[in-house]
């Protein structure tokens, strides 16, 4: 598919995770058997959330968001979605509570974030969630990486690129992690994506994706599979890549790190809104770059506002 990169002036479709992110930040190696003393907070997330907000944060005056959560998280949810400019389309899930994850930061390793994930109702997206009226008006179409990692969810993911495919609806994915990439498989992950126009992968999972070290190549390879490759380099900016070649480096902004938590998703939201705001794919990137710098300095996966 060699469609448009975003058509200027209309509207953001993400669909992907809604969770309960649970930071914890602490100092150093955490003390096995006993206590390690953190700053504990519990936040609105989900990489698929995240982006819906940066989106709206950075311009994006139409942004849209599909997930699942379970009844015990829905209201809260919704209410922050909306005060972040997201018009959220939630599935409430009768049996799954929502999704949540505990987030440990380590700020005395470059606020580098480990997860631990229980994703709950996020990852039971069904086709029957899906109706291709979502697409009326929207002239991108993101998917969060997350969906890949479940059946139903793969099954939504189907349904929504044939959707986007008939109205000729530009698709872009974010692959989202590297541990849940390397258990479904990189083969089946790139059959998934067959027909996408853009692939945002961060440095690690683009060199999973490939099985090259080096970054560069990686995303120059991947660029083979999907039109256009934007692959999120952290303190090392970003690479923009198409036909099997590096067509941009884009420096990083300068960061303070507090958390990591949501640098990738701040980028992408940046970037997609930047794009559909009429920026070329460099400027777009440089946005997400500012975005990504601006997000580490915070504590959380959102944008600045409640922290």
């Amino acid at each position: 598919m060699n469609g448009p990169v975003g058509a200027e002036g209309g509207a953001l479709l993400v669909v992907g995770d809604v969770v309960t992110d649970v930071v914890a930040r602490h100092r150093g190696p955490l003390a096995a058997g006993t206590d390690t003393a953190s700053a504990i907070r519990t936040l609105p997330g989900g990489a698929g959330a995240n982006v819906a907000c940066w989106a709206a944060y950075r311009g994006c005056a139409d942004v849209r968001l599909l997930g699942r959560v379970g009844t015990d998280g829905a209201e809260w949810h919704e209410r922050e979605l909306r005060a972040s400019g997201v018009r959220p389309h939630l599935v409430v899930d009768p049996d799954a509570a929502t999704g949540t994850v505990i987030c440990l930061v380590d700020t005395g390793d470059g606020a580098e974030r480990t997860f631990l994930t229980d994703s709950g109702a996020a990852l039971r997206l069904d086709p029957d969630d899906w109706s291709p009226s979502l697409l009326d008006g929207v002239a991108r179409l993101h998917l969060s990486g997350y969906l890949f990692f479940s059946e139903p969810s793969r099954a939504l993911v189907a349904v929504a690129l044939e959707s986007a495919r008939a109205r000729g609806v530009p698709v872009s994915v974010d692959p989202a992690s590297t541990g849940f990439l390397a258990s479904l498989g990189v083969d089946r992950f790139l059959a998934l994506v067959d027909g996408v126009d853009m692939l945002l992968p961060s440095r690690d999972e683009a060199c999973l994706l490939t099985g090259l070290p080096d970054p560069v190549d990686a995303a120059a390879k991947l660029s083979h599979v999907v039109p256009l490759v934007v692959a999120k380099q952290g303190a090392d900016g970003a690479l923009i890549a198409r036909g099997g070649g590096i067509e941009s480096r884009i420096p990083a902004a300068p960061a303070v790190p507090r958390d990591t938590t949501g640098a990738g998703d701040a980028f992408t939201g940046a970037f997609l809104a930047a794009l559909l705001m009429g920026a070329d794919v460099e400027k777009a990137a440089i946005a997400g770059c500012g975005a990504g710098a601006q997000a580490v300095g915070k504590v959380g996966g959102r944008p600045p506002g409640g922290d």
